[in-house]
């Protein structure tokens, strides 16, 4: 990796950690060098994620929608690695109830709707506020990255749900997804210009479809809708992190990084 790639010395917090791409997120860091908190809902997962990098990594809990739990997650971290430089705002959820949360928009039930907005949207607010306060009082030049989705710049193309499924049941893309997600992209580019005289530099990645057990109905209606062809695989998120991460952007803040095969070329 070269030398403007490097994270050498370097500690990175991620949040849903032990996901699908949050676990790509956290080796790649490790690999880059950084030491990394992986941070997630359930501590068992944390720590079994964290085992998998190495001694360069730790796991720790932190519901990420409940403000004491996201301050006594952050001092956890600086207490164990000294400091944060870098954090990668990943955690998103779906609920327990996986049916209700893709129900239809008609008879959507708000408690829902307020469900995934405290993770979605809430709790990147009180991460970012309590690492942020972290870097601007250890004068870090922090890096905040945080995930979006293709559906928070563009409505779903409802035809690709059509006989789909995924975890026992239809699929489709909730209201409440996309406005969360569109949220995301708002949210950086406003912590990107208030943060950017501190030298710290906010940037949003957004992800295409990511192939993580979807039905082969649904891999092949969603890939006729990309010009490259095919659904991603979560490693492919992985170099465009490191990009926001590492001095490689170091002149690049409040950017939206599309990494979607071409569909919002469409």
């Amino acid at each position: 990796m070269g030398e403007g790639l490097r994270l050498d010395g370097q500690v990175a917090l991620v949040t849903g950690g032990a996901g699908i791409l949050g676990r790509r997120f956290c080796q790649g860091l490790a690999d880059g060098g950084a030491q990394v908190a992986v941070v997630d809902l359930f501590a068992e997962a944390a720590a079994e994620a964290a085992a998998a990098i190495g001694p360069q990594a730790q796991g720790f809990a932190c519901d990420v929608s409940d403000p004491a739990s996201v301050k006594a997650c952050v001092d956890a971290v600086v207490e164990r690695f000294g400091r944060i430089d870098i954090l990668v705002n990943n955690a998103a959820t779906k609920t327990a109830d996986v049916r209700a949360c893709m129900a239809p928009f008609e008879d959507y039930s708000i408690d829902t709707w307020r469900e995934i907005m405290s993770v979605n949207i809430d709790g990147m607010f009180l991460m970012a506020q309590a690492v942020g306060k972290v870097m601007v009082a250890g004068e870090i030049k922090g890096r905040i990255i945080q995930t979006s989705s293709i559906y928070g710049l563009l409505g779903p193309d409802n035809r690709i749900y059509e006989g789909s499924s995924y975890l026992g049941g239809p699929i489709n893309t909730p209201a409440v997804y996309s406005a969360s997600k569109a949220a995301v992209v708002g949210f950086t580019k406003w912590l990107a210009t208030y943060w950017a005289d501190r030298g710290i530099r906010v940037n949003c990645i957004v992800p295409g479809g990511v192939s993580s057990g979807q039905n082969s109905e649904f891999s092949e209606r969603y890939s006729a809708r990309v010009p490259m062809g095919r659904m991603a695989e979560a490693g492919e998120m992985v170099p465009p992190l490191m990009f926001l991460a590492t001095d490689a952007s170091s002149y690049v803040t409040g950017h939206v990084l599309v990494v979607d095969g071409g569909w919002t070329a469409w």
